[in-house]
């Protein structure tokens, strides 16, 4: 039990050697970087290497001493997700309404990607609000739902391939708060038409997008060179509108307690874990990936470990945005009072968080079952903590 979770936490740190052995070459070779990349790339080498300082714990039993190296806590470092997604998960059990819950992706067509990286903030924030402002919008008419309900959205760049793949995972309420404060549901089925999804998203997504490339907001690289004429951008614009934008509905929820445990196997991610890197050379790195289609096996990618910094960085979100977000009665401003109402309307809060107050050596027992308060050598469960080390510069 928890074999995968324990190996996330402790496990190898292949995609930290990959770095070690080629981010020198990878910056030499005069690639591409923010100043956030070069922060995330430079903490992932410093993760839990003692360049970071230390952890020292002590046992009064045998006296043997204890050394924990400090994780970089960087939120695009592989080795320091999986506590943040486990109090993530645990704050949100907290907020689960007695409804249907649906896991709903959009994805932006792959001709935007230039586009795209050249305005990450600007346009991923616009991913964020037009996805928000389709369903809440669809959710508000009665024939589908008649109310508002809550909207938890997680950006992802990434495929399997880790090459650039913009797309949305959105966990939908099938119920909500209407206007005068009643609880309406669904019957469990997915309730909106995925052609009104698709057409309603991509009508806001191209409009607003417009907008913003006639106020001059957009960077236009040499990739979109064409743009920089009306008549590029329009022909560009009209070849988008044919597109199809079909939404994936991927899960629906009908027992509405495990949504929330498994949209935590996304909120954390990063580009790829550590467990899919199956080996590293001076010069190669290989790793695993779902098969094309579902029920097709395993693939094997192997690339150099260039190119997989490469693909590593484009995913390095920029500073300080917001890659999870809150809408409807999830709203950060109103949450609490629409919480409270729901909760009471309903006549119970199904879930409460298990973790709030924990030490860290107490959430590392109740998730991974192991308790590091007790001493490797002698088994003595009391393990003291004797000082800590911070990095020196």
């Amino acid at each position: 039990m928890h074999n995968k979770k324990v190996q996330g936490l402790f496990g190898s740190l292949k995609i930290q050697q990959v770095f070690l052995s080629a981010y020198q070459e990878f910056s030499s070779s005069g690639a591409p970087q923010s100043d956030v990349q070069r922060r995330a790339a430079h903490a992932i080498m410093r993760c839990k290497s003692g360049k970071l300082g230390c952890n020292r714990s002590f046992c009064p039993d045998c006296g043997h001493l204890q050394t924990h190296n400090n994780s970089c806590r960087n939120r695009s470092c592989p080795n320091c997700q999986a506590v943040q997604k486990e109090l993530w998960v645990d704050r949100r059990r907290a907020e689960v309404i007695d409804a249907p819950y649906f896991h709903v992706v959009f994805t932006l067509p792959h001709e935007l990607n230039p586009l795209i990286y050249a305005n990450q903030k600007a346009l991923y924030g616009l991913f964020h609000r037009c996805c928000a402002e389709t369903l809440l919008e669809l959710c508000a008419d009665k024939k589908y739902l008649g109310a508002q309900p809550g909207i938890i959205q997680v950006l992802h760049t990434w495929n399997q391939e880790m090459l650039y793949h913009v797309h949305m995972h959105c966990i939908l309420s099938g119920g909500g708060l209407t206007r005068d404060g009643r609880i309406r549901k669904s019957r469990g089925s997915f309730f909106l038409p995925v052609f009104v999804l698709r057409d309603k998203f991509r009508g806001k997504y191209l409009a607003l997008l417009d907008r913003l490339y006639k106020d001059g907001s957009l960077a236009l690289p040499d990739l979109c060179a064409a743009f920089r004429e009306p008549s590029g951008w329009q022909a560009f614009r009209d070849g988008l509108y044919r597109r199809d934008w079909c939404p994936f509905i991927k899960e629906t929820f009908n027992g509405f307690g495990n949504a929330i445990e498994y949209l935590g196997r996304y909120t954390h991610k990063i580009a790829i874990s550590n467990s899919r890197v199956l080996s590293v050379t001076g010069k190669e790195v290989t790793f695993s990936a779902r098969g094309l289609k579902p029920g097709d096996p395993k693939r094997t990618i192997t690339t150099g470990s260039c190119e997989f910094i490469r693909r590593f960085l484009i995913h390095v979100l920029p500073q300080g945005f917001q890659k999870i977000r809150y809408y409807g009665f999830l709203n950060n401003r109103t949450k609490s009072r629409n919480l409270k109402l729901i909760f009471t309307i309903q006549g119970h809060q199904s879930f409460k968080a298990r973790f709030t107050g924990m030490s860290m050596a107490q959430l590392v027992l109740a998730v991974w079952k192991k308790d590091i308060t007790r001493c490797p050598v002698c088994g003595f469960a009391g393990m003291r903590p004797v000082g800590r080390t911070y990095a020196s510069g």
